[in-house]
């Protein structure tokens, strides 16, 4: 059986964790693994953890910090720098390269409310400004 071959973004269950060390770091595998079960529902055990953590460290996604016996872990890179690669990645891959395809493909699909157009439309708005000057 051949090994899987590593991938360029974040698994589904390390962007679980980036999210988590967004909001709140540094957190030690504990607290992690905690923040899994509550907002995630994610029961994982304490080993699992510490594994996938450690292969997030190779891979560059954490930096860890020795805290007496244990490790803090911290996010190595901003949530916009992930999100974005993927979003550049979705954007060649599925839409071949529109960017208005793409947003097109999304008010067709997502349950938007009014409020979230009007999000979008000050967004789109304000980039269109910006292109301008």
């Amino acid at each position: 059986m051949m090994a899987r071959p590593v991938s360029e973004h974040p698994t589904d269950l390390e962007l679980e964790i980036l999210k988590i060390l967004w909001s709140t770091s540094p957190m030690t595998v504990r607290e992690v693994r905690d923040q899994l079960e509550t907002s995630a529902g994610r029961p994982l055990t304490h080993s699992s953890v510490i594994t996938i953590l450690n292969i997030m460290y190779r891979k560059g996604y954490v930096k860890r910090e020795k805290a007496g016996k244990s490790f803090q872990f911290s996010p190595a890179q901003e949530k916009q720098t992930v999100t974005g690669s993927i979003m550049g990645d979705l954007l060649t891959r599925v839409f071949d390269g529109s960017s208005s395809d793409l947003v097109l493909n999304l008010l067709e699909t997502a349950e938007l409310d009014s409020d979230e157009l009007a999000e979008l439309r000050k967004l789109i708005t304000r980039k269109a400004k910006e292109l301008k000057e």
